[in-house]
């Protein structure tokens, strides 16, 4: 027997249906997108438990459980991996996470409005160059001729070769080509928040002779603290995450010291290798730390800022 509770709530959910019935409609084709696509595959995490074999198939192929994790934890290249992992994207959050806030800040204080839409658009157009590309140019760049190899020689007074060949030198050029990339693209959700700030508080500002800095402190950065949490939340989410695309494009066994990563020693080991259950349980693994590491930063942050993701 239906409880008054659930009477109601079920009269709200079919009343919500018939007025809104053409969106939910609508939202079929994505829930399927999700289902198939996104949540279906997810059974196949089932092989990291598996010495997984192709032709007899996940029902077939011997179950081993925890084998995988153990061999990962004990290989020689368990802490490489999770160093490089960590230390690449906590460059990423340094300067990567705080550079579209200041571009931000920045172009919101300009009072040329035609210099500024120059800035947005040199700053947006990056974002929208091949990564392939952008990896290319960044070879071409660093190569032993290249302007950037040059400058630096230029200022060192050292001799360089092809500057991607010096393991010191690959978490520089990942991160602040990174930055160049995406500083654009990412200070649009920054300046759209500055964008909805009531004015007045800068008129009350500026008739108590508030400086710009002190207004930028005092009232722009907490106007948008909860945009910045929230952004905050999702990269330390990915703190054992980094994208394999742009790594594999760049690094090269005399950069493994500091460019190889879980994303892809999990690529080498599953595709080049063909070590599909082993890397399968780094991937969940890594997986596993990020939800982790999520749920734990999403909670600080509602703790101490009444601000989350839920």
């Amino acid at each position: 027997m239906m409880t008054p509770k659930r009477k109601n709530t079920s009269h709200v959910i079919k009343k919500d249906f018939k007025k809104n019935w053409f969106a939910y409609l609508l939202a079929i084709p994505v829930i399927a997108w999700f289902l198939v696509f996104c949540y279906g595959p997810m059974w196949g995490v089932l092989i990291a438990f598996k010495d997984f074999k192709p032709l007899l198939g996940f029902a077939d192929s011997e179950w081993v459980g925890l084998k995988h994790f153990i061999e990962f934890f004990q290989g020689p290249y368990f802490w490489r991996v999770v160093k490089n992992t960590l230390l690449l994207n906590l460059w990423g959050i340094v300067f990567g996470f705080t550079a579209p806030i200041i571009l931000a800040l920045m172009l919101n204080e300009a009072r040329n409005s035609r210099f500024k839409k120059v800035v947005q658009t040199v700053t947006y157009m990056p974002h929208f160059i091949s990564l392939v590309v952008v990896c290319g140019m960044i070879h071409i760049f660093t190569a032993d001729e290249g302007i950037i190899t040059q400058i630096l020689q230029f200022i060192t007074g050292k001799e360089y070769s092809s500057l991607l060949g010096y393991s010191s030198m690959f978490r520089p050029i990942y991160t602040f080509s990174g930055i160049w990339q995406s500083i654009g693209w990412e200070s649009i959700i920054y300046l759209a928040a500055m964008s909805s700030i009531d004015p007045a508080l800068y008129e009350a500002a500026d008739i108590d002779g508030v400086g710009r800095i002190k207004k930028m402190w005092h009232i722009t950065l907490p106007q948008i603290s909860p945009v910045i949490v929230i952004l905050f939340i999702f990269a330390i989410g990915g703190l054992m995450a980094s994208g394999y695309e742009k790594i594999i494009l760049l690094y090269n066994p005399l950069t493994y010291d500091t460019a190889d990563v879980i994303a892809s020693y999990v690529y080498r080991r599953g595709l080049r290798e063909a070590s599909l259950s082993y890397s399968t349980a780094v991937g969940l693994l890594s997986a596993i730390i990020n939800f982790a590491l999520l749920w734990a930063t999403n909670r600080i942050a509602k703790r101490n800022s009444d601000v989350s993701l839920w």
